[in-house]
């Protein structure tokens, strides 16, 4: 008897999921909505977050003071900051400068923690959401470019 409830049971399964797809194609929207991707590129929206970047003006100048609050406030350790202290020529005084800020791409669960602790807005998250490589080196980024400087505004 359990035999021919469960051949029951499982054609009328079979039947509801069948009413469901049935009802979804005959009465679905006619307009296409699949982007053929590389040639048609899908609307970003402001709020998407990619990847971080440090934003450089004209004069190749950054607003990243070193501090290293990004760094402490990312929860796995995908910024990294390598600096070094130099005597300032016009003030005798020891200053901080930044020789690499090191960003992994490959670590980053881009939760926007690092964007929100940087007190100098040196750092933002970019609408960039092609990161796809080949080779996973290339996800591990030197953001600040070479020769850049601390933006005169910014204090430290």
């Amino acid at each position: 008897m359990s035999y021919f409830s469960d051949i029951y049971h499982g054609i009328k399964s079979l039947l509801t999921g069948m009413t469901v797809t049935g009802k979804y194609f005959f009465n679905a929207r006619k307009e296409i909505i699949t982007n053929q991707y590389p040639e048609e590129r899908p609307e970003i929206f402001e709020r998407f977050r990619g990847e971080v970047v440090m934003p450089h003006d004209e004069n190749n100048y950054h607003r990243c003071t070193g501090c290293q609050s990004c760094e402490i406030a990312c929860p796995n350790g995908s910024i990294e900051i390598i600096w070094d202290r130099v005597v300032n020529p016009e003030t005798g005084k020891k200053v901080k400068i930044i020789d690499k800020h090191i960003y992994h791409y490959s670590m980053c669960t881009l939760c926007n923690l690092c964007i929100l602790a940087c007190p100098t807005d040196a750092i933002v998250m970019s609408n960039n959401y092609e990161g796809s490589v080949y080779d996973r080196t290339k996800l591990t980024k030197v953001l600040n470019k070479p020769g850049s400087k601390l933006h005169p505004e910014v204090k430290e």
